[in-house]
Order: C-alpha cells, then structure tokens, then sequence
C-alpha cells in the first residue's frame, strides 16, 4: 500500500466533479490484468524502469519470461488492488491506493514454486502437498530466488510510487493546484526479508501483514466502503514485529458472487463514487472483517495515527 496526506483538505474539492476525476484516474493509470501502459515511457516510469533494468543485470536477474514488464510500471491489477481519494479525521485529503509486482511477479513466484518443486523431486524429499515445496539455502536455486525477489519488490514498490506520482498529477489538475505531499508512506505486505527476531537471523515472511517495527508508519486497508487506517507500529515481538495488512476476507470471491448483487454493492457504496456494475461483486465490503473491530484487535501492535474514509473508489476487475 501507498498513502500520501496532501495539503488539501475537503473545501478544496467542493463544486468539483469527482466523477470526472474517477475517469481521469482511470485513464492515466492502466486498470485490470493484462491492461499495460503504451510502449513508449516517459519521464519517472522511464527513470524508474531503468532503475530496475540495471538491478537486473547488476544481480542476474532474468526476465525473458515477461517481455513486456516495462510496460507494467504504473498498472493497478484487479482483485483487492484499488485506488481511493480518502478524508481523514480533521477533512484532510489523502490519496491512496494498493497494488503490487503485477504480473512479473506472479511469472517469477511460478517460476521459483516450479523449481523447489523440481528440487524436492530430485532429492526425494515427501511433501504432504505439492505446494510446500521449497529451496535450501547455500544452493544455486535458493540465490537465484533471492535475487528474483528482492527485484520484484522492488518492482512493487516502484509500481506504487509511479501510479501515486500520476494520481498527484491528477489531483493537481482536478484541484486546480499542484499537489503539496504533507506525508508519504510505502508499505510492502507479503514479502520476505532477512530481521533478527528472538536473538536469531530468520528469513522473515509477513504474508497477510506488515512490518510493525516501533514507530514505523503503515497502512491498514478496510474494504472499498468501509475506513482504512495510518498506524505506527509498537515492535510487539510475540508478533514478529508485524500487523494484519487489512480487514480480510469472511467470504471467498464465490461466496460473495453468491450471497450479493450489484445493487447490494451499490447500496452499501452509498455517498461514495465508483464504477458500479456486476465486476466488483466480490469486493462488496460485506465479504469482510469488520475493519474497526480488527484494529481494536491489534491494539498491542499498532497505534492509530489517522482514520481515513473515502470518498472516490477506483478498482480494476
């Protein structure tokens, strides 16, 4: 996740047409799975891309699975991936969004879940699922992993800056006033990294959470409809130093198709503008956890720092 608390507060988008600024959004940042930007990049993609070609080559890090990851900088992806203009508890405004590695993320995971796979065929090793398959350390195809990882959060983290730099230009034009950014936070969830916990060197892996370390600013999506939240973290090392990265899910994706209608959405969405229709079903915020029930939850994890609720809501299918 990325938020960015502006200088505007609530007056400044009085009278404006936050409809138009959806569809803005939407055209200066690709949408969906497989909706990537044009071929020829300019400006901080450029910059950014170049960035993570020389990373690649610096760590021997092979692409050739996703030609056209250059093209993915600065693409939102669909599922939980969103993009929200959001007021805080004194009206301010801040612009919000998550999303990931994209696509060459997922080619990379597919490739590294292949090769453990493969590796603990050849060494006989019995897994109870395929799935739990993994590389030792100290091997050829542990560091290849590493090295794939470590440029795909990059990539991740990039990805987000890039489309938050496009929705400030966004903002600006709508608003009429460049963006002043009163506060920038990047958080990474589902990832892995290298931490102390416990007086032991550990390869830490916060799936479903985010780093909590003392005084370490985060963010903790609800559902689209529901708040989000700006934390600090407290380093409660029972948790590993980490905190739930969101609401999560009471109802699978078709679950949800089944239980909720598109009017459903539409009624619950109330005072908030998105892109109603049948596509974001799934995503109905009654699909999870009550988000301020979580966050009393994790009291000994995180302070609350802002309560955001939004009240623009882009999401890609």
């Amino acid at each position: 996740m990325i938020g960015v608390r502006t200088g505007f507060t609530a007056s400044d988008l009085a009278g404006g047409d936050l409809t138009r600024l959806r569809d803005t959004i939407e055209a200066a940042i690709p949408l969906s799975p497989g909706n990537y930007n044009e071929w020829i990049l300019g400006g901080s993609a450029e910059a950014r891309t170049r960035e993570l070609a020389a990373l690649a080559e610096d760590t021997g890090v092979d692409l050739s699975h996703s030609p056209k990851w250059r093209q993915q900088l600065g693409s939102l992806g669909g599922g939980n991936h969103f993009i929200e203009l959001c007021l805080d508890e004194e009206d301010r405004v801040w612009m919000f969004l998550h999303s990931g590695s994209r696509g060459v993320g997922n080619k990379i995971a597919q490739k590294h879940i292949a090769a453990a796979q493969e590796q603990c065929d050849k060494h006989w090793v019995l897994l109870e699922n395929r799935d739990l398959a993994y590389l030792v350390e100290d091997t050829a195809e542990f560091d290849s992993y590493i090295a794939d990882l470590a440029w795909a959060q990059r990539f991740a983290w990039l990805n987000r800056e890039e489309m938050m730099d496009r929705f400030a230009r966004v903002l600006g034009e709508f608003v009429g006033a460049e963006v002043a950014e009163a506060e920038r936070i990047n958080c990474h969830h589902n990832y892995t990294q290298v931490e102390e916990h416990c007086g032991r060197e550990v390869w830490l892996t916060r799936k479903g959470a985010i780093r909590a370390d003392e005084g370490v600013k985060a963010l903790i999506p609800g559902s689209m409809g529901t708040s989000s939240y700006v934390v600090s973290g407290k380093g409660f090392a029972p948790a590993l130093r980490s905190a739930p990265h969101g609401a999560g899910r009471r109802f699978s994706r078709t679950e949800a198709r089944k239980r909720f209608t598109a009017a459903d959405l539409d009624e619950r969405m109330g005072g908030i503008v998105y892109r109603p229709g049948d596509a974001w079903v799934d995503e109905i915020p009654d699909a999870y956890k009550d988000i301020d029930q979580v966050i009393v939850d994790v009291e000994k994890l995180v302070s609350v720092d802002h309560k955001l609720h939004q009240i623009l809501n882009v999401k890609g299918t």
